[in-house]
């Protein structure tokens, strides 16, 4: 049954593209849906490619840079030891293993971990965060560039359950959101130098979204997700630029898609800059049963999926909200699912990957047991599925 299944996911991804970089949480555009780059050669015979083991915790996604898998990780008393470390994606040897002490606050709910947001590249750099809101610059030979301890900056900048929003960066800034019941605000650090370049008070409020790039094919914003709403943010200056104030969770992450976000906010609520206010964003559609559970939701094909609790994956138009189809998996869900080539993959947090045919109103084609707690978002990179579970990073390709 495990090889049937094994089959079935690497066919699945093979057959639909190897695809490019991921290089940050969600991909390179924080969508979940990875580009179709095409095949080369091939691939029939598809299999657990490699697994390795990783040190102390760790919620944080992989991402991918060229032939590098990179991904964090906290070890040692109190998880006080952060580690970022460097894998070949061919052959999942280990490239490098740097390692740094938490200058903050490194307390966190047992089921989260210091090493809880994921990294981000800008293709020179990497940019790894943590809980403790300690932010390490590399190059990709994993040679430090710079380092900023922002709790010495912002001494109270932290809760009691730990921080887990992930980086993003746009236009040489890299964005942190550090969000919290007590100094609450998000950051725009100059990628080269690690100086501010901006930064914002937010709600005072625990937070754990991620921030996410919209683009009207214009320019580029990024959207800060909040219990007041939605702010879109211009990344050079950290001036808003239009808002949504009708409130909205602060656990799964909104989508923005061609101009549209999709704000897990009364269910899920489709929005877009307002035509007469520009300044304020203007609701598109408003749909209750749409309510994603931890899991984020994302669009593809003109449709719009939410996994919700405790684990019926629904498809909805993305123009309108209206339910196309549901479908019940496994288990619960931390982590988002993503796309490659029509086909979803979502892994439960007892370790269940699910192989989903869009196109079949949802139809499982498979299962995999990885056989450890996964809380974490695949990556789609180089025609590979990359997988991080509690103590192991493991790829699912071909033969």
């Amino acid at each position: 049954m495990r090889s049937t299944c094994l089959c079935l996911l690497g066919v699945l991804l093979f057959a639909n593209g190897a695809c490019g970089d991921w290089r940050q949480f969600r991909g390179d555009a924080t969508s979940a849906v990875a580009p179709d780059t095409g095949l080369a050669g091939d691939l029939t015979q598809p299999s657990i490619q490699w697994s390795q083991e990783l040190p102390g915790r760790g919620l944080s996604s992989p991402i991918v840079v060229g032939d590098q898998v990179i991904v964090t990780a906290s070890s040692g008393y109190g998880q006080k030891r952060l580690h970022v470390l460097s894998f070949d994606a061919g052959d999942g040897t280990l490239q490098w293993d740097r390692q740094y002490w938490a200058t903050g606050r490194t307390v966190c709910h047992p089921k989260s971990s210091v090493a809880a947001p994921t990294p981000a590249s800008d293709g020179q750099r990497i940019f790894a965060f943590y809980s403790s809101n300690d932010l390490a610059c590399l190059d990709l030979d994993g040679n430090l560039l710079w380092y900023r301890g922002l709790t010495y900056d912002y001494p109270n900048a932290s809760n009691s359950l730990g921080m887990s929003s992930s980086l993003v960066t746009a236009d040489g800034v890299v964005v942190a959101m550090v969000e919290n019941d007590s100094d609450s605000f998000t950051i725009g650090l100059d990628v080269a130098t690690g100086e501010d370049r901006w930064r914002i008070e937010r709600p005072r409020a625990a937070n754990w979204t991620s921030p996410a790039l919209w683009s009207n094919g214009e320019r580029t914003l990024v959207l800060l997700q909040s219990s007041k709403g939605v702010s879109a943010i211009d990344p050079q200056t950290g001036s808003t630029v239009w808002q949504y104030a009708d409130g909205a969770s602060t656990i799964p992450s909104l989508v923005a898609v061609e101009g549209l976000a999709f704000v897990p906010s009364h269910g899920l609520t489709a929005i877009r800059p307002g035509t007469t206010t520009p300044d304020v964003a203007e609701i598109v559609w408003q749909e209750g049963s749409l309510n994603p559970g931890t899991a984020s939701p994302l669009v593809f094909d003109g449709s719009v999926f939410v996994l919700s609790n405790p684990n019926v994956l629904t498809r909805a138009s993305a123009a309108d909200g209206k339910t196309e189809w549901k479908q019940r998996l496994t288990g619960n869900f931390s982590g988002s699912p993503v796309i490659a080539g029509g086909v979803l993959y979502a892994f439960s947090e007892d370790g269940t990957g699910h192989v989903v045919d869009l196109a079949k109103e949802g139809e499982i084609l498979g299962t995999i047991e990885l056989g450890e707690t996964v809380l974490s978002t695949p990556a789609v990179a180089n025609g590979g599925l990359y997988i991080r579970s509690d103590g192991h990073l493991w790829k699912i390709a071909g033969k």
